[in-house]
C-alpha cells in the first residue's frame, strides 16, 4: 500500500493529475503500476487503476489478472470498479474512502445516481438504435468456433 500512496503523491506533485495511485500485484512481486495521468495524457480513463491493469497486462501478457491482488490509494470510482472485476484480480485493498475523495472535489455520487435514473433521463442521454447489422455482428461472434471468451 505504501507504494500505490508514493505513486499518488509523485503523480499529483508532478501535475500529472488528481492524488491517486495503485499497484497490481503478483505473489511478492509488483507486476503493475499507476498513477492518475488524466492532466498529463488529456484522457479522462487515466485514472491510477486503469494505468495500473494496463500495466500490468502489458507485462504480464494476459487481459485477465486471477491470480493478482490490487493495492490502491483511495475506494476506486465507478469506472475503475468496472475495470477491477473484468481484470478479474483475487482482491482489491485501498486506502481512501469514496467519502474522502468526495471531501477533495473528487465526488463520483452523481455518477452512481445516473444509473438508476432511465437512460433518457439522464444528463448524458443514452438513445436507442436498434440495427439488424449490430445484431448480426453478435450472432457472427455467437457462432465464431475460434472465439476466446474473457
Amino acid at each position: 500500500m505504501d507504494i500505490a500512496i508514493a505513486l499518488s503523491a509523485e503523480g499529483m506533485e508532478s501535475g500529472d493529475g488528481g492524488p491517486f495511485g495503485a499497484i497490481v500485484v503478483q505473489g511478492d512481486a509488483i507486476v503493475g503500476r499507476g498513477w492518475n495521468q488524466v492532466l498529463r495524457t488529456n484522457d479522462p480513463t487515466a485514472h491510477a487503476e486503469v494505468m495500473a491493469i494496463r500495466d500490468a497486462c502489458k507485462n504480464l501478457q494476459t487481459f485477465q489478472l486471477h491470480q493478482c491482488e490490487i493495492y490502491t490509494s483511495c475506494e476506486p470510482c465507478p469506472m475503475c470498479l468496472g475495470a477491477i472485476y473484468w481484470a478479474r484480480p483475487q482482491r482489491v485493498y485501498f486506502a481512501n474512502t469514496k467519502a474522502d475523495a468526495a471531501a477533495i472535489q473528487f465526488d463520483d455520487s452523481f455518477i452512481y445516481e445516473e444509473f438508476n435514473r432511465p437512460h433518457a433521463e439522464r444528463k448524458i442521454p443514452l438513445i436507442a438504435m436498434p440495427s439488424a447489422g449490430a445484431l448480426r455482428v453478435f450472432q457472427n461472434w455467437k457462432d465464431k468456433g475460434d472465439r476466446q471468451l474473457y
